[in-house]
């Protein structure tokens, strides 16, 4: 079936591989990725499908309402994954304005613009699919799960940004029937992600011998989600939901900070030839961050139930698969890490 299919924030972490996902199994589908290229944004990610010939990179920002009205005007998208948006807790705790205005009004512009255009055809065969996660809900106490009704308490700038773009997303549905799908995900790792978030970060320090700085006491928990498995529930979200549900995506799987991170030590000293021990001794306690959440844990049953997916992987063996991706790209890492591949756009685009 021929669709056309809007993703945005296509060429950061997670983005590029939904991208790649969809470019490579849909060959019938014309895939439109839109990103503004921040920081996040890296157009290296996508090298080996960007000749494709049902894929389109367009730079734009969400903010700009009159760019996303005549985005869908020009294309006639016939479904939305959107998942575009700031995403790093500390910049939010820093610069809370960006994340209100990338989230929230961002998310409305584009569901404004896919209302304009779906409504005559009376949204038949449309689908406007909202990727968040899982820090809408708070944070929880040393048992239980994040459920799909759990009640929403975000903790931080980010967290309140995504849920108001959860309950926009809703209100469209409800008030004007709008087909939507919710994800919520828990943290998610592997390949290509931006070398600010934990894993790829100390994986880089375990690698130029750097202090691996752990908040607090290292005991946060966190449910862990392979990327790759990640772009699979996307898929089957978008194309298998219920239409007005929301679906958690996790790992099931838990871990200390301090845990995950002496685990990667071992792994990357493993993978490196190091004695064992080396990267444990980078180790280094930091003061916490304000409205730091305690614990994260998604209970994942209803997608697994009604979908049939679950992650591909256990923790330790993404974790293997993740550091040695990194390991054995050094190229892109130090095009990250130095800023150079801001200059792969310019040098392919412009």
């Amino acid at each position: 079936m021929n669709k056309t299919l809007l993703i945005t924030g296509g060429a950061g972490f997670i983005g590029s591989h939904v991208v790649r996902l969809f470019v490579n199994k849909y060959p019938d589908y014309k895939i439109v990725n839109l990103d503004v290229l921040t920081y996040a944004g890296n157009l290296e990610n996508l090298k080996d499908i960007e000749a494709a010939p049902n894929y389109t990179f367009v730079k734009a920002d969400i903010t700009d309402a009159e760019a996303m009205n005549k985005l869908f005007q020009d294309w006639k998208f016939d479904g939305v994954i959107h998942l575009a948006a700031e995403s790093h807790v500390d910049r939010s705790i820093a610069d809370p304005n960006a994340f209100l205005l990338t989230n929230i009004m961002g998310t409305a512009n584009l569901l404004n613009a896919a209302r304009a255009l779906w409504k005559d055809d009376n949204y038949e065969g449309k689908r406007f699919y909202h990727v968040s996660t899982d820090e809408v809900y708070g944070s929880l106490g040393e048992t239980g799960f994040f459920l799909e009704t759990t009640p929403y308490d975000p903790q931080s700038p980010y967290s309140a940004s995504k849920a108001a773009s959860d309950h926009v997303v809703r209100a469209y549905g409800n008030t004007y029937n709008l087909p939507f799908v919710i994800s919520n995900c828990s943290n998610n790792y592997g390949p290509n992600q931006f070398p600010e978030k934990l894993i790829p970060l100390f994986i880089n320090n375990i690698r130029n011998s750097k202090p691996l700085p752990v908040y607090g006491d290292g005991k946060y928990t966190r449910d862990w989600l392979y990327v790759i498995d990640h772009a699979r529930a996307i898929d089957n979200v978008y194309h298998s939901g219920r239409n007005g549900e929301t679906y958690n995506i996790g790992g099931f799987n838990e871990w200390q900070n301090i845990d995950l991170v002496k685990l990667m030590c071992r792994e990357v000293d493993k993978q490196l030839g190091n004695e064992a021990g080396t990267a444990e001794k980078l180790i280094t306690y930091v003061k916490d961050r304000p409205g730091h959440d305690k614990r994260y844990a998604i209970d994942a049953n209803k997608i697994k139930s009604e979908l049939g997916w679950e992650p591909s992987v256990t923790f330790e063996q993404g974790l293997a698969k993740t550091v040695e991706w990194y390991l054995h790209n050094e190229e892109w890492l130090n095009h990250v890490t130095t800023g150079d591949y801001q200059k792969y756009y310019t040098e392919q685009y412009d």
